[in-house]
């Protein structure tokens, strides 16, 4: 290890699941999975900061709403990305289904996690309890283990009742792992879906963020989309239209 990379172990736990582990490395906390699979970092001095190209891709998607006021999220992590939409969006009413429990404890614990009022935790497997969410405008799906994307990422009809849960106008966020070739895993299945109607947003991270529209009829407004990225970034701290010009039709 280098003298830059001084890692302290706040926190560890072993669930059904596997490990859960909460590093300290200077001004960053991460939360890792399984054996160093990182799951989220945050910046301790603003839990809302979003670090990573594809949290700052999937906060693009949310912002393809004009006025969202409600959002499930489905993976919580350490809530970075639902901390952010907490604090910029108009949001009245947020749920977040986790799978572990400890995972949001870790998250309010060590990683700056909110106890804020609009914000719901429900424990369970997203595939079981996304029939008694309540609809959302942004819906996000970010359902990771150790091992690489959970199932969900790749199950046809969960993904299809994902749309579905969507309010009129709403848009769902996936954030799906990327092929050799750059295209999202699974781009065939996901192109019959979604007949072709939604877009992508490749990050280094080796993600494609897809930004799906609740029905066929919704379209992107780019320059809109713009105008409300532009009109944060003093507040964020940093511009998402480099990110912003790199989207692209579904392949």
């Amino acid at each position: 290890m280098t003298e830059e990379r001084v890692e302290h172990v706040l926190a560890e736990v072993h669930d059904e699941f596997g490990k859960i582990r909460v590093l300290e490395v200077a001004d960053y906390r991460f939360l890792e999975f399984g054996d160093a699979i990182e799951q989220s970092c945050t910046f301790t001095a603003d839990p809302a900061w979003l670090e990573y190209d594809y949290t700052r891709a999937m906060f693009i998607g949310a912002l393809c709403h004009p006025a969202p006021e409600s959002a499930l999220f489905m993976g919580l992590g350490a809530g970075t990305l639902t901390q952010a939409c907490l604090k910029f969006l108009s949001l009245d009413d947020v749920e977040a289904i986790e799978l572990r429990p400890d995972v949001p404890r870790l998250a309010m614990e060590f990683m700056g996690l909110q106890d804020d009022p609009r914000l719901y935790v429900r424990i369970g497997d997203a595939l079981d309890l996304l029939p008694t969410a309540e609809d959302a405008d942004l819906i996000f799906v970010d359902l990771y283990t150790d091992a690489g994307p959970a199932v969900g990422h790749l199950a046809w009809g969960f993904l299809e009742k994902c749309q579905q849960r969507l309010n009129p106008g709403g848009w769902l966020i996936i954030n799906q792992w990327a092929s050799d070739d750059g295209k999202p895993l699974g781009a065939a299945l996901l192109r019959g879906l979604y007949h072709r109607h939604y877009w992508e947003l490749p990050v280094k991270e080796g993600n494609v963020i897809l930004i799906v529209p609740a029905d066929l009829d919704q379209t992107l407004d780019i320059d809109a989309l713009s105008q409300r990225a532009e009109s944060l970034a003093p507040q964020l701290g940093y511009s998402l239209l480099p990110l912003i010009k790199t989207l692209r039709p579904a392949t």
